[in-house]
């Protein structure tokens, strides 16, 4: 069997590329932004609230329609939507005593889309 070994690293020989390295620094996300997008994907790394984005895409829904869908209970289901809300993923609109959650916003909806293509891309 042959090791096919992946090196990650330049080769000692390696004097770079002809790359802008001081253009690529100065166009670099900054700390902030870089902060928020990794607590974003951290958001999206679990797969109850996937489904749960996953539901809302496809139609604005109350919390019992929710617990239906995933099959889980009432507490689980809003302690997701809440943790969703506060990183403005989804939103609520109330009508009477009914929560009805929805995405917040296109750029929800174009992440996950695009996300499920590139996993479908081979």
């Amino acid at each position: 069997m042959i090791d096919k070994t992946i090196q990650e690293g330049c080769d000692d020989s390696c004097a770079g590329t002809e790359a802008d390295i001081h253009g690529v620094k100065a166009q670099l996300v900054d700390e902030t932004s870089a902060s928020a997008m990794a607590d974003l994907f951290k958001t999206l790394g679990d797969p109850t609230r996937i489904k749960l984005i996953h539901a809302l895409l496809q139609s604005e829904l109350c919390v019992h329609d929710l617990t239906r869908v995933l099959e889980m209970g009432q507490s689980a289901v809003s302690h997701q939507l809440r943790f969703l809300r506060n990183m403005r993923i989804v939103k609520r609109r109330k009508v009477g005593k009914t929560v009805y959650y929805s995405l917040d916003d296109d750029h929800i909806e174009q992440l996950f889309l695009q996300t499920l293509q590139h996993l479908k891309h081979e």
